[in-house]
């Protein structure tokens, strides 16, 4: 958004689309924020992530989120579900005494992909925090808007190359024998969620060990990690049907996302590629660019986790998206790459949406649309290795914030 043209007051509706995670984020702390803080991002410094407190809330920075994608078996049918968690901090309202005033607003939306009806169905939250309405933890992941939740406890470790446990850093793997259990439930309009994820290894910190560079000045950059490899189990509910989740082969894994920045986009950038991966053979691929107006990469990066939890971080602008294939939206007109060629340092792959029609229209409120939806990986030989989700943002016209 041009810093001289100011944001006017949002309005939301539970029937618009939901904003993605990132321009929710983007969007919510252009809108909350003084034209000042455009260009006064301090750089972020480099410290020891430590669990169970960095899996909670954290509201002296901008802006935050918890963000869960993955794909089940129900009903003989492949599904994709996202749920996602927002936080913003509203710079105005840090010096209000009163006590209603929004100094964080809480958002959340969730989507449900049909692979085989080919539909995506989705709905969304938003309140300010407090009031026994919305809160979000300090101390783990516990983050509630309504009747909407995600929780995080502790649980065993199945072997002892994992740790989540009180205080303990990133590097100490499993010295406490735990790991994670999340549980995620929404009740949308005509879909639920009531889900259980369970990690098997300690969390994959991106970028130099949980601080990721998002562009080429220092101030853009988050801390952030990523919990791979989520065995789920649960439900989900479609207009008033409950499906047990059932066993399959490489099906009933999910992804996680935990990142929080004081940052923005870089001036140049008018949208991002971003891919996160759960390949059959346990390993994980994580692989972003940001895109200048004539379509190159200002900046890009991703990293690839084994079966055996070894983590190979890549070099800044060691990642390469080309398009391969393309599908033009009937609804907005933007035309959007669904088949990928990665190139990676660990070798290259294709993605393929599993449904082209994955766009995300949200106009009406703040004017962005983009495509965010379950996907699948291959092999340079072409062969299916994973799965998991494909976000693509700025297609239609520049995010700007």
């Amino acid at each position: 958004m041009p810093r001289q043209a100011p944001m006017p007051a949002p309005t939301f509706s539970l029937e618009q689309a939901p904003l993605g995670r990132r321009q929710w984020l983007a969007f919510a702390a252009a809108a909350a924020a003084p034209g000042s803080w455009v260009t006064s991002a301090w750089a972020l410094p480099a410290r020891t992530l430590l669990f169970p407190r960095d899996h909670g809330s954290h509201p002296d920075h901008h802006t935050e989120w918890w963000y869960v994608t993955g794909h089940v078996q129900a009903a003989d049918r492949l599904w994709g579900f996202q749920v996602t968690f927002f936080r913003s901090r509203v710079e105005a309202a840090q010096r209000m005494q009163s006590a209603f005033a929004a100094k964080q607003l809480l958002f959340a939306h969730a989507a449900l992909t049909d692979v085989k009806g080919r539909r995506l169905r989705h709905d969304q939250r938003i309140e300010r925090a407090g009031f026994g309405v919305a809160q979000a933890s300090e101390s783990d992941t516990a983050v509630r808007l309504r009747d909407w939740s995600l929780v995080r406890e502790d649980i065993p470790l199945p072997s002892a190359a994992g740790q989540t446990g009180s205080g303990k850093p990133a590097g100490a793997a499993g010295k406490d024998g735990t790991a994670s259990r999340y549980t995620a439930r929404v009740e949308g309009t005509s879909f639920g969620l009531d889900l259980q994820l369970e990690s098997a290894g300690p969390p994959l910190l991106q970028g130099l060990q949980g601080l990721s560079r998002k562009g080429p000045e220092a101030a853009q950059a988050s801390y952030y990690y990523s919990q791979p490899q989520l065995a789920v189990s649960g439900h989900i509910v479609l207009e008033g049907r409950r499906m047990a989740i059932e066993s399959a082969p490489h099906a009933n894994r999910a992804w996680l996302d935990h990142e929080w920045s004081d940052a923005l986009m870089h001036p140049q950038a008018v949208g991002w590629d971003w891919i996160g991966m759960n390949l059959d053979d346990g390993s994980a691929l994580t692989a972003f660019r940001l895109r200048r107006a004539d379509g190159s990469a200002l900046w890009s990066g991703g990293s690839f986790r084994s079966a055996g939890q070894e983590t190979q971080v890549f070099a800044d602008n060691s990642a390469a998206f080309t398009a391969e294939r393309y599908w033009d939206s009937p609804s907005s007109g933007a035309r959007y790459p669904v088949q990928w060629q990665v190139e990676t340092p660990v070798g290259t792959y294709g993605v393929l949406a599993l449904v082209d029609d994955q766009e995300l229209d949200s106009s009406s409120s703040t004017g962005a649309i983009y495509w965010e939806g379950l996907s699948e990986l291959r092999s340079a030989a072409g062969a299916v290795i994973g799965r998991g989700y494909l976000e693509m943002t700025g297609y239609k016209k520049p995010l700007r914030l």
